[in-house]
């Protein structure tokens, strides 16, 4: 398990800012009969931490020398920077199905996308996952060799979900799917189709392309230079 050393801290509301400066992240840390308590951590440990964990895995955090095992949760963000600012520790108890989002890994190749030039389509990018807490995986694997020809799909079903871990979703909810490739020239052929083409969906391609070639001419004018 992963482990995480902090310190509680005094310091509050405008002067976190000193806190962050000399390289520690403030954070909180509560949950189940574990009153609130602020503390700090070195930046460089949680980001290390989150790497490793996420927000999904347990993580042994050690304040001043007392354990918790607990979730990395609701991290805030810099909206300049983008880099953590401040997060929260939620405490479980090991004896406590809990419930949690864990994130899909994309793995393997498709071989409609490789041999037959598909579109690959993610759905879903987490499922809300239930399990006792040293169960929770860092992250569910989505084999896409399973793809094998356009409009193959994956769904929920089809993924391999570790020993002690539940899935908060339908069996038969897509997760990935395979689209044959669509180009400006295949709406246009598809506007000359023969007749058994359904006319509606002719329509529709055509509306779509007209709308597309109405926007890059929008674009073409407002980018050109004034009094051109």
């Amino acid at each position: 398990m992963q482990q995480l050393a902090a310190k509680s801290r005094n310091q509050l509301g405008k002067s976190v800012k000193t806190l962050r400066k000399s390289g520690f992240l403030p954070a909180v840390v509560y949950g189940e009969g574990v009153p609130s308590q602020p503390v700090a951590i070195l930046y460089k440990d949680f980001v290390a931490a989150l790497h490793t964990a996420g927000e999904s895995t347990l993580v042994t955090l050690d304040v001043d020398g007392k354990p918790f095992n607990v979730l990395i949760h609701d991290i805030s963000y810099d909206p300049v920077s983008d880099l953590p600012i401040h997060a929260d520790f939620h405490a479980v108890r090991m004896d406590k199905v809990i419930r949690t989002h864990v994130p899909l890994a994309f793995v393997g190749e498709s071989s409609a996308v490789k041999n037959d030039a598909g579109v690959l389509i993610r759905v879903v990018q987490e499922l809300e996952v239930e399990a006792l807490p040293q169960n929770l995986p860092h992250e569910l694997r989505v084999d896409l060799s399973l793809l094998e020809v356009i409009g193959s799909t994956i769904h929920v079903k089809n993924i391999t979900l570790p020993e002690g871990v539940t899935v908060i979703a339908a069996l038969d909810e897509t997760i990935a799917v395979v689209e044959a490739p669509r180009s400006e020239e295949d709406i246009a052929a598809l506007s000359q189709a023969p007749v058994e083409t359904s006319p509606e969906l002719v329509k529709t391609e055509r509306d779509e392309l007209k709308a597309k070639e109405q926007e890059k001419k929008e674009a073409e004018e407002a980018a050109a230079p004034a009094g051109k």
